[in-house]
């Protein structure tokens, strides 16, 4: 009998970029795109924040236009953390800098621009794996069902994935997206794109809705008035944004206060943009200070505890295989 693993992903949220001047539009004709310079994805885009009267924060700059991607003969200066039986697995920062992905070379599809990724993976356990990925300006259709849900949140840039009817969903620095197993439709990146991801290979596709839709989760949805006070816990709130299948996304936010975590078979994953915690192995006390930027990996059976010593806010998705 095969054990349920959950595997639980927390990204922490920014705020966006009010950068759009060099944001373009793409429209889709018989899967062709034409690029043309002009504010409509950027009114768009702007359009679906303002809706709930919300302030933008201080702008989050994109990755500058300048940035050279590593050769092809770039290899990272060490290679992904092994997930061990018990210990967690820590990242700072910088493993996931422009500086140390790979560069994978231009995508052969694109029907405008150039495009070209780079990337580093932390981890992969064969169902759930997380990683890093940048890519320069330029679109192309994704007319293959993707084999697999992903969550995203995007440090820097701009961009926009299309359904397969044309339907397009626009982001930006502080949002949160996820593309379902299935979905079908087209990539564009208009101000090159730097982003934080987590992938659930589960085994069926589990949305009913067609087409299968992207969707994404702006940073203002995360907004303190927007969370749900923990009837557990007063000093810290939530809010469940996708439920469906084996995948779930949602926000928690904490006040300063420590939490027991006791072994269970999950797989948690957690990048902080937001506060200060520590993470402390039960079985081996090994101990890691976490703040902005940092990425933590622990394995199904890990039990410790978290120490949220500055208040601190993290986007999570559990993936139930």
């Amino acid at each position: 009998m095969m054990m349920k693993v959950l595997a639980t992903v927390w990204l922490l949220v920014v705020g966006p970029s009010t950068a759009f001047s060099n944001l373009h539009y793409t429209t889709n004709n018989n899967n062709r795109a034409g690029k043309t310079t002009t504010s409509l994805a950027a009114t768009s885009y702007l359009d679906q924040l303002s809706r709930s009267g919300f302030s933008a924060p201080a702008p989050f700059a994109p990755a500058p236009a300048s940035f050279a991607p590593a050769p092809a003969s770039f290899a990272p200066p060490s290679a992904p953390p092994a997930v061990s039986a018990t210990d967690h697995v820590y990242a700072p920062a910088e493993y996931f800098s422009l500086d140390n992905l790979a560069a994978k070379g231009p995508r052969s599809a694109a029907d405008w621009g150039q495009p070209h990724d780079t990337s580093r993976q932390l981890v992969d356990d064969g169902t759930f794996s997380v990683g890093s990925w940048w890519c320069s300006e330029g679109g192309w259709p994704s007319p293959s069902p993707k084999g697999a849900t992903e969550i995203f949140y995007v440090i820097s840039g701009y961009g926009s994935l299309g359904d397969a009817d044309g339907m397009t969903h626009y982001f930006g620095p502080g949002d949160t997206v996820i593309i379902p197993k299935g979905h079908t439709g087209r990539w564009d990146v208009n101000v090159a794109l730097h982003k934080i991801w987590a992938v659930n290979d589960h085994a069926r596709v589990e949305e009913r809705a067609t087409p299968i839709r992207v969707q994404v989760i702006h940073y203002n949805e995360f907004t303190p008035q927007e969370l749900m006070t923990s009837q557990k816990d007063p000093t810290s709130s939530f809010k469940t944004c996708y439920d469906v299948g084996p995948t779930k996304v949602g926000v928690w936010a904490s006040k300063p206060g420590s939490y027991n975590v006791t072994a269970k078979p999950i797989r948690t994953f957690f990048h902080v943009l937001e506060g200060i915690l520590f993470v402390t192995d039960g079985a081996t006390g090994l101990a890691h200070r976490c703040v902005a930027g940092d990425t933590v990996m622990m394995p199904a059976g890990w039990y410790g505890h978290i120490d949220v010593v500055e208040n601190a806010k993290k986007l999570w998705t559990t993936a139930d295989v």
